[in-house]
């Protein structure tokens, strides 16, 4: 099992902890990430664009000029692809752009993130994580004893303070063990956890 060092928020290290490796310590897998982060991204977009096809455009029901004799490509109507103001010949029409994962799939892509994480060294854990008033600076004081930046912060349960105080700095995102997925682990630099939010990781997603 991997042994990480606990900090406090002063960036002192309070002892250790040892991280399941049917979670934190497996080999990740590449292919399986991803999937996980292109379905998200799919599954996220809306899907609304909607172009004009020639059949849509209004006007064009007259034929521009006759056939023959003016020295000039025939022509049907106006509203054709190569007119300017024509329709758009492949339209992009409403659709949806979701897809499915299986949950196996999910699984081992959110282990194999989790794992890059503590491979890198790029996991900080925390004995706690508590604000008595929800301000920004608070959190930037303590982020900056962590010695980390672009973050992201997960903890076991909703702390108000804590989302409050980190929802204006750049590039620092709260999350809670449910909600937490491949895209922000491996969008953010460090993930930084609570020990008890890594008992429940282990418990939810052994």
């Amino acid at each position: 099992m991997a042994n990480v060092a606990v900090y406090n928020m002063n960036g002192e290290q309070v002892g250790s902890i040892e991280l399941n490796d049917a979670i934190f310590g497996i080999e990740a897998n590449e292919h399986v990430m991803h999937l996980a982060v292109v379905q998200q991204l799919a599954n996220n977009r809306q899907g609304t664009q909607s172009t004009k096809t020639r059949a849509e455009v209004r006007g064009g029901g007259r034929k521009p000029y006759r056939q023959k004799g003016t020295g000039r490509a025939r022509q049907g109507s106006i509203r054709s692809p190569q007119w300017v103001g024509g329709g758009v010949v492949f339209a992009p029409k409403p659709r949806d752009y979701s897809f499915k994962l299986n949950k196996k799939v999910k699984r081992l892509a959110l282990q194999s993130a989790l794992s890059t994480k503590v491979a890198e060294g790029k996991i900080i854990v925390l004995d706690e994580l508590a604000l008595a008033e929800a301000k920004t600076k608070e959190m930037v004081k303590v982020l900056a004893n962590l010695k980390c930046e672009k973050a992201l912060i997960v903890m076991d349960g909703s702390n108000t303070n804590v989302m409050l105080s980190a929802r204006n700095i750049p590039d620092v995102k709260t999350a809670n063990v449910q909600t937490i997925n491949v895209y922000d682990l491996l969008k953010y630099n460090t993930l930084v956890v609570t020990k008890d939010a890594v008992a429940k990781i282990e418990e939810v997603y052994a």
